[in-house]
């Protein structure tokens, strides 16, 4: 017989996943200030996941309220252009640059509005998640669960990969609440008008989620909108200037720079981050045999052959590649003459779930040796761009010097916001001394006022950026002071939410499951952010990798359910050791001929610590003798362990490591001291 109490526990799972998703990529994408906060909305849905749960036996019902409180999350977004307003002198963030009227808001001052809302909002929609949950046996309602929640972090991959506009996404999302509102009112007059009102509330919110978004393209990174100037088309991600298509010989002097310097004498090139085209067309401007042009994403693909003037993606010589750089360069056998990194400057973060930038990766040391194996024996890497400070330009000089072991060539333009170009490879040994540089850089449709360029004297204190550390726009390793305010914010939140949730509860606190959830909210998004190495910063890509930790704890339940694990410290140990493993060999450390075999390799590698630490978690709670109380624990502890992940500012991320490893091996210590507590309750509690 069908079972309608599984329907509901699957669609009110896919709910909260799904919903989670989408907002930690929509909110950033229209409020600046979310951008530079990684983990923000994440650690805020998280809470009220908890809380939700943990409210589950209260007489409250708090699902009336999600469409209310989904409409207030929506209309500050609609109604309020919120300006990024982080001062700083030792990191590089952006705004929008726009003239229109905008609210300019300390982080300070308005993200505790925002986390306690989106975290409201969780917990309406979790407690009626944890409500259904309770109506199954426990095993059959977890697995229901998580496979709520892989289908609604599939979905989302999917329409991110169709590049779905926001409509879709949240129309999507309150279908599945639409089917909950169902079951819960409608089932008397009062209790049909109820779900009218309701129904209404969404889709009012709908309504202004689709006027939001406008005319833009959502491809797997941005939000893209296209402006046409006459004889240029601009191009902005996320509300920001991000690309301009114009005639190549209108544009700056540095896209034909490597022509200029070593003459036309470049064969095979290879042009990175090729954007809508402007490199390639200066590339076959200049007579080259073949261009392999990598760019990530596929809508700035189509942009570029629908409106660059010059049209060079239809061009014979062009093949179009639209790949993760890094992956490309990791899997090619090809070496070229030139190698261009062509403007390379996303503008975002890589995903809200870190704080690197999607092309951070592509200047570490790493990235620049792939590059030297990948030129010819007398080939050369250019870089060029607006670094916007000097010491962003001191530390690719230091990484290029690393990388090449001989000093690179740089030059920069102070005037014009650090334009800089650097150049390092076998070829540099050719060039005249001293090299003409133009003192006009002819931006389209900007000032041509001559700025005089300057040969870079490095800064060799500078660190150059590294796949272990890849903050390229922080000047050194800190602990920016606005990023100590907000996690001070959300940890002074979360402990008096959750104390007060539990204010009357039985049971003592524990260590054991405050650590226990510390490291799994380390190890979870450690491993989503690396794992953007193998396969680019796509939105595909964390919602596989969000997928594979579910069917981690998937597994884990499984096997707890049919195993006793009797000695915790084995499980322990293994996990240790695997997390010693991936510390001795970093994603891309081992390369493989095979994709398939690549991923699969490094899968297991990143995923396997989440499998030990489903055994350890789901083992401790069969032996709870106070399941509301250990499971709050818990949740702070990933609170804790969620703003800990921005340590890796300051050690970089190998290092979270070890602090993972050692909140394991205190869980399990914790776990000996904690065992003459009185015998456990049944499982079923939860």
């Amino acid at each position: 017989m069908f079972d309608m109490r599984a329907v509901r526990v699957f669609l009110a799972s896919f709910l909260v996943l799904f919903l989670e998703v989408a907002l930690i990529r929509w909110m950033p994408a229209h409020v600046r200030l979310l951008s530079y906060f990684s983990n923000f909305i994440l650690l805020a849905t998280f809470l009220g996941i908890g809380i939700g749960c943990l409210l589950a036996p209260a007489r409250v019902w708090l699902f009336a309220a999600f469409p209310l409180l989904q409409l207030v999350v929506v209309g500050i977004v609609y109604f309020f252009k919120l300006e990024v307003a982080v001062p700083s002198s030792g990191d590089i963030f952006f705004s929008s640059g726009t003239a229109e009227k905008q609210v300019v808001v300390e982080s300070t001052l308005l993200l505790p509005l925002l986390f306690v809302i989106v975290a409201a909002l969780f917990a309406t929609v979790a407690q009626r998640m944890a409500r259904e949950m309770s109506t199954l046996p426990p095993l059959r309602a977890y697995t229901i669960n998580i496979l709520g929640s892989l289908a609604g972090v599939v979905a989302f991959a999917v329409m991110s990969w169709r590049e779905l506009p926001p409509t879709w996404w949240f129309g999507l999302a309150f279908a599945a609440a639409l089917v909950l509102i169902a079951f819960e009112f409608a089932k008397t007059p009062a209790g049909i008008l109820r779900a009218a009102i309701n129904v209404a509330l969404l889709a009012f919110t709908l309504v202004m989620v689709h006027r939001v978004s406008g005319g833009a393209i959502w491809s797997p990174y941005y939000k893209i909108t296209v402006v046409n100037r006459g004889s240029e088309t601009i191009v902005e991600v996320n509300n920001i200037f991000h690309q301009s298509m114009a005639p190549v010989e209108e544009k700056e002097y540095f896209y034909q720079w490597p022509y200029m310097a070593f003459g036309d004498t470049f064969k095979n090139v290879l042009i990175l981050g090729a954007g809508s085209g402007t490199d390639v067309a200066a590339a076959l401007r200049h007579g080259v045999a073949h261009v392999d042009a990598v760019e990530i994403d596929p809508a700035i693909i189509r942009l570029g052959r629908r409106w660059h003037p010059d049209r060079p993606y239809f061009d014979p010589r062009v093949t179009v590649i639209n790949d993760d750089a890094r992956h490309y360069l990791r899997t090619t056998t090809k070496t070229y003459d030139l190698v261009v990194f062509a403007l390379i400057d996303s503008l975002t973060l890589q995903s809200s779930f870190s704080g690197v930038r999607l092309e951070s990766y592509m200047f570490t040391e790493e990235s620049f040796k792939e590059v030297r194996d990948h030129l010819a024996d007398n080939g050369v890497l250019v870089i060029y761009n607006y670094f916007r400070e000097r010491w962003l330009v001191d530390r690719l000089a230091n990484t290029a010097a690393v990388a090449f072991g001989e000093e690179p060539y740089v030059h920069v333009h102070e005037a014009r916001a650090y334009l800089g170009v650097l150049m390092a490879g076998p070829r540099l040994h050719q060039l005249a001394s001293p090299l003409p540089v133009p003192e006009v850089v002819t931006a389209f449709n900007q000032s041509h006022a001559p700025s005089p360029p300057q040969k870079l004297q490095r800064d060799p204190s500078i660190e150059p950026a590294s796949d272990d550390w890849p903050f390229l726009y922080m000047k050194d390793r800190h602990f920016p002071s606005h990023y100590a305010a907000v996690i001070a914010m959300i940890l002074v939140v979360s402990a008096i939410a959750v104390f007060a949730t539990l204010r009357g509860q039985a049971g003592a606190w524990s260590w054991q499951f405050f650590l226990l959830g510390a490291g799994f909210m380390l190890l979870e998004t450690k491993s989503i952010i690396q794992f953007a190495l193998l396969w680019g910063s796509t939105w595909v890509v964390a919602s596989l990798a969000i997928a594979s930790v579910l069917t981690m704890a998937l597994v884990a339940n499984f096997v707890v359910a049919h195993v006793e694990i009797k000695r915790p410290e084995a499980v322990g140990g293994i996990l240790v050791a695997l997390l010693l493993l991936n510390y001795a060999i970093p994603i891309g450390r081992i390369g493989f001929e095979s994709r398939a075999l690549e991923s699969l390799f490094y899968a297991v590698l990143e995923f396997s610590p989440i499998l030990c630490a489903g055994l350890l978690f789901g083992s401790a709670i069969q032996r709870s003798t106070s399941v509301a109380r250990d499971y709050g624990t818990n949740l702070l502890g990933a609170m804790v362990g969620g703003a800990a992940e921005y340590m890796s500012l300051v050690t970089g991320f190998r290092m979270l490591l070890l602090v993972i490893a050692i909140c394991y091996i205190g869980a399990v210590l914790a776990r000996r001291s904690e065992s003459s507590r009185p015998s456990p309750v049944p499982a079923a509690s939860l």
